[in-house]
């Protein structure tokens, strides 16, 4: 049998069902904890009074450049710079909260996950 056809994950000889089971686990794992997870946001505040229509201006004022010239150098800056503004803005006022649950099921979220990561990391060596 050639080599090439017995190869396995990550090139290694071998590991392939370790690895979609390692795989599953992770997955899993992932998908439990992150389903105990509540995110909120706050509001924007810039000196005590709502900035989100204030980070909308670079963004507007970009659009508004690139239609009037899609070469405009500074109707792409304003625009990509108005982007990042507006998603640093959602991201730095989200609030991330872990719902109370048993030690059990933190335990198997947990131990689901470390299972996954460990065999994926097995499937990739030769053995």
């Amino acid at each position: 049998m050639d080599e090439r056809a017995r190869r396995g994950a990550g090139g290694t000889p071998g590991g392939i069902g370790e690895f979609l089971l390692g795989a599953a686990l992770a997955v899993a794992g992932g998908w439990l904890l992150t389903n105990q997870v509540t995110v909120s946001s706050g509001y924007w505040q810039l000196w005590g009074m709502s900035a989100f229509g204030l980070s909308l201006l670079p963004l507007l004022l970009g659009i508004g450049l690139l239609f009037f010239d899609g070469r405009s150098a500074w109707g792409w800056v304003l625009t990509a710079g108005g982007a990042v503004i507006i998603l640093t803005g959602i991201v730095t006022n989200l609030h991330v909260y872990f719902r109370p649950t048993s030690l059990f099921n933190t335990l198997v979220m947990l131990g689901l996950l470390a299972a996954g990561v460990g065999l994926i990391a097995r499937s990739l060596r030769a053995h």
